[in-house]
């Protein structure tokens, strides 16, 4: 007997998750199946950053802001598979069948595509020789900040997470230098403001152009030669670690062996309706995968299309069910009922 969920979601992060959290309140049956081998999505690469754009939570370590994500998509129960790489959609008969790299197959009866970017995979330095460092002080992630106190780091990138990082390690670290290929910043304005007021080395218009190796360690990187984009002028900044924040490359794999339609635009995104709705009817779309004229690439963004997407599916499955669910600012029943589960969520 094949297991028939009512809704798959591919990607177990932030719009995965809530995903997952809203199709309980829904009471529809429920899999997340996730890649990695751990839920939180591009949260895991950086669980140190600073998480700014969530209603209701102040700033926080994205690693806290992934366990009130997990604790929150687990409340009604569904189905968790890790480890789980899909490579393949197609029909068969009214539901659709996920095949794993592995061979398993899933089935449903919709679809919520919520893989983000796809697997995570950061865009490397493109410099001869620049692997030979990622061993030692060559980083493409800051997993604890604190050791980087007292050292002398550059960071090369020049949206959110560049600047992020910049301003989070300025105190801490002896110096900072930030390298970007272009004039102007992307990142937030506020925190690009907070940068620019810092101690912070900004060298824009700079790329970087070569990594010198210490005299004494062959795999430690000593200075950094930065080239400057309009006028080919070179300096040196010695450095003690570099960070490099150039973003992440798309895996298509799930679009390339697909059999029922669904396909592409620039690449990798999902076009959908303004409602997350695909061009594949009973395949929905949540989170950073998606584009449409009003799509907002924040987390927040992520847990609106959650809703649509997880309404449509409901109304696929169910015409006559509601538009939407709606949920109640309070319930004394509930919060009585699970005064842990409150705690959790409302007190540090």
């Amino acid at each position: 007997m094949k297991d028939i969920f009512d809704v798959t979601i591919v990607g177990g992060g932030p719009a995965g998750l809530f995903s997952a959290f809203y199709s309980g309140l829904r009471e529809m049956k429920t899999k997340v199946i996730e890649y990695h081998d751990t839920l939180g999505g591009k949260l895991n690469v950086y669980p140190e950053k600073i998480i700014w754009d969530i209603g209701g939570l102040p700033p926080q370590p994205a690693g806290k802001v992934i366990e009130h994500l997990v604790a929150q998509a687990l409340f009604f129960k569904p189905t968790i598979v890790t480890g789980e790489k899909i490579v393949s959609i197609d029909h068969e008969g009214q539901s659709f069948v996920l095949t794993s790299e592995s061979g398993t197959k899933h089935y449903s009866k919709t679809i919520i595509m919520a893989i983000g970017y796809g697997l995570l995979k950061p865009t490397k330095l493109q410099i001869d020789g620049a692997e030979k460092f990622e061993l030692t002080n060559l980083l493409y992630t800051v997993q604890n900040p604190a050791s980087l106190k007292g050292k002398r780091v550059l960071i090369s990138g020049g949206g959110n997470s560049a600047v992020d990082w910049a301003n989070l390690l300025e105190p801490i670290a002896a110096e900072v230098h930030l390298s970007y290929r272009k004039d102007q910043l992307k990142g937030h304005e506020a925190e690009v403001t907070k940068l620019l007021a810092s101690q912070v080395s900004y060298h824009n218009n700079h790329d970087i152009q070569a990594l010198v190796a210490s005299s004494t360690d062959s795999t430690q990187i000593e200075r950094v030669i930065l080239k400057e984009t309009k006028t080919g002028a070179l300096k040196e900044v010695e450095v003690d670690v570099v960070v490099i924040n150039h973003g992440f490359e798309y895996e298509s794999t799930i679009f390339d062996n697909n059999s029922v339609g669904l396909s592409t635009v620039e690449d990798y995104y999902i076009q959908t309706a303004a409602s997350n709705m695909s061009e594949i009817p009973g395949i929905f779309a949540a989170g950073d995968v998606v584009k449409h004229d009003g799509k907002l690439h924040l987390i927040a963004g992520a847990f609106h299309d959650a809703c649509n997407a997880v309404n449509q599916a409901k109304r696929y499955i169910e015409p006559e069910a509601y538009e939407y669910g709606r949920v109640s600012s309070h319930n004394d029943s509930f919060a009585e009922e699970n005064k842990e589960l409150v705690k959790a969520f409302f007190v540090d």
